[in-house]
């Protein structure tokens, strides 16, 4: 049973409560419920930061964002996640939390979360290894700009979105292509 010392548990007994919680919680598999916790802690403080920064600045918060601003963050967000997330150029990022594991083409990797090491490293490398985890991150960080410096966040996001634009495109072609080479093949 924890001690408690003036009413509050000591560190031992959160420690044997929290090894508990995670037994109960994935008996049979490992989950860094404290990584987790980290990771929940620093997004809650870069997202407190942000808003102080935008009281600080007193930079006025728009009533609805535009719904050309809405499509263009999604895009951005969408692209700047995976690049982040999947692209080859970007492992030097994840090597520190992640292995990789194979090609998955286009420019894009598959990697394995590091077990070994800190509950943190291997929640870190699940949201770095992750394009819909890291999405949350990413459109908080482009919402923000978005109200500190909405021109250049409006300016980076066109540039992510004609990207993400230009790969739908490739791939488009790159089908075509294939479809063309088939029915060549075929007379």
């Amino acid at each position: 049973m924890p001690r408690e010392r003036g009413g509050r548990v000591s560190r031992s007994g959160l420690k044997h409560k929290v090894a508990r919680l995670r037994q109960a919680y994935a008996p049979h598999e490992h989950r860094p419920l404290g990584g987790y916790l980290v990771a929940m802690g620093t997004y809650a403080t870069v997202t407190a930061s942000l808003v102080g920064l935008v009281r600080a600045t007193g930079r006025p918060v728009p009533e609805r964002p535009s719904p050309a601003d809405v499509v263009l963050l999604s895009v951005a967000t969408h692209k700047l996640s995976r690049l982040l997330s999947k692209d080859a150029i970007t492992s030097p990022l994840r090597a520190p939390f992640t292995r990789y594991d194979h090609p998955i083409g286009s420019g894009e990797v598959m990697e394995q979360v590091r077990d070994q090491g800190s509950a943190t490293r291997h929640a870190v490398g699940e949201l770095l290894s992750c394009p819909f985890c890291l999405a949350v991150w990413v459109a908080t960080g482009l919402t923000g700009g978005l109200v500190l410096a909405p021109r250049l966040t409006r300016l980076v996001a066109t540039a992510l979105t004609a990207v993400a634009a230009s790969d739908f495109l490739q791939m488009g072609y790159a089908v075509a292509q294939q479809a063309a080479a088939g029915g060549q093949r075929g007379k």
